[in-house]
């Protein structure tokens, strides 16, 4: 089944699969669209940081988010077909969530992608980091480079610099962390500067689900392989039971599978592809042995795509790389290896997220998954774009 932007050829597809539930797609892309333009406003697009920004909301909206049905739960009033009930769950992943926990209020995610349309940066995801350091040069930034932040400097309630890893101390009068929130309020703030009921709240707040990584250069390619490809479990609930209550790496995972090379022909050589493979992954837990796990899984799922159709793939592999949890979270400081920040596991959850303004410490801004408005790189961005609203509002830049 290939989904496409332009809604005709997606019913056609249905048609080989899902003819019954043809109608429903388009109820439900409807369906998605009206939580997306009663949350864009009020929430997406919204700091949500002191009262003045609930003032020119429609509170009324906020009672019809869809907040008290799970997005398995609507999902499945919608669709008969067991393919699209998976496939529409499979949004809620996006931030890290299980569809069978979240709040349906997550079927925004649907909207977005399918009627807005995904896009591609030419040269992949590290031509916004090098765009960024270009803008940045050219503004008379200094960069610090493989530097780690040790300590924020606060005096009279007041960011005034931080200290690095190698004992430099830089001066600040303004101060924006991107670092997850909990490595930054517990880790990084002395912990006299903030009270105990905020330490206490972030300790509490359950990360989202991690990911298990394979980078893969192969000698060959699949004719079946777009650039963004699912291979379903048969147990779906079971998947993110394990994920999510157990704590483990699924036996029968769903495997997502980027390559770019589709898209971008420079990503690899010629007759090669460059694979992302991703299987959703616990946060990091005391029971979990990474070192083993890192030699066992990978052929299971490798073995689950030859069976899948990728003829040859093990064979075919001539660069392989592994991401694990332990990785996210010695590399990022991410709350225990988490990917997506904060979980929204629950219906409050995404309200319940720091804000983009520390209120107890002046001169202190956060941006990130794990701030408002939650995780993934559009809300990522959304946050940077709150954290710099905040600042010209309080700093009268």
């Amino acid at each position: 089944f290939d989904n496409f932007r332009d809604t005709r050829k997606t019913l056609q597809e249905l048609g080989k699969i899902a003819p019954e539930d043809r109608v429903s797609y388009m109820d439900f892309l409807n369906y998605s669209k009206g939580l997306y333009d009663k949350t864009a406003h009020s929430f997406l697009f919204n700091p949500l940081y002191s009262p003045v920004d609930l003032l020119n909301l429609n509170l009324a909206d906020l009672f019809r988010i869809d907040a008290f049905q799970t997005v398995s739960g609507r999902v499945d009033k919608y669709f008969k077909s067991d393919y699209l009930k998976k496939f529409f769950k499979r949004f809620a992943t996006y931030n890290g969530s299980s569809p069978f926990q979240a709040p349906a209020t997550l079927n925004v995610i649907p909207h977005v992608e399918i009627t807005k349309g995904g896009y591609y940066v030419k040269g992949g995801m590290y031509r916004l980091s090098e765009a960024m350091e270009s803008l940045l040069i050219k503004m008379g930034a200094k960069i610090h480079y493989d530097t780690a932040v040790k300590q924020i400097e606060i005096n009279n309630r007041r960011v005034c610099g931080v200290v690095l890893e190698n004992g430099e101390k830089v001066e600040c009068d303004l101060l924006v962390s991107n670092s997850d929130a909990s490595n930054t309020l517990l880790n990084l703030i002395p912990g006299d500067h903030l009270s105990g009921s905020v330490v206490r709240k972030q300790k509490k707040i359950e990360p989202s689900c991690s990911g298990f990584v394979i980078l893969l250069g192969t000698d060959r390619s699949w004719n079946q392989l777009q650039h963004h490809n699912i291979f379903f479990t048969d147990e779906y609930e079971q998947e993110f039971r394990e994920i999510f209550y157990r704590k483990k790496l699924p036996e029968d995972p769903t495997i997502y599978v980027a390559n770019t090379s589709v898209t971008d022909p420079e990503d690899a050589p010629q007759n090669g592809s460059n694979l992302f493979v991703l299987v959703n992954a616990p946060y990091l837990t005391e029971d979990q042995d990474w070192d083993r796990l890192k030699k066992e899984y990978p052929h299971k799922i490798l073995q689950k795509l030859e069976k899948a159709g990728l003829d040859g793939l093990q064979d075919s592999i001539r660069f392989q790389k592994m991401i694990t949890p332990v990785d996210f979270q010695e590399r990022y400081s991410s709350n225990r290896g988490s990917i997506y920040g904060t979980s929204s596991n629950s219906r409050m959850s995404a309200f319940l997220r720091p804000r983009n303004k520390l209120r107890q410490i002046g001169g202190i801004y956060l941006a990130g998954g794990s701030t408002h408005p939650g995780g993934g790189i559009p809300l990522v961005l959304l946050s940077a774009r709150h954290a710099v609203s905040l600042m010209q509002k309080f700093e009268n830049l």
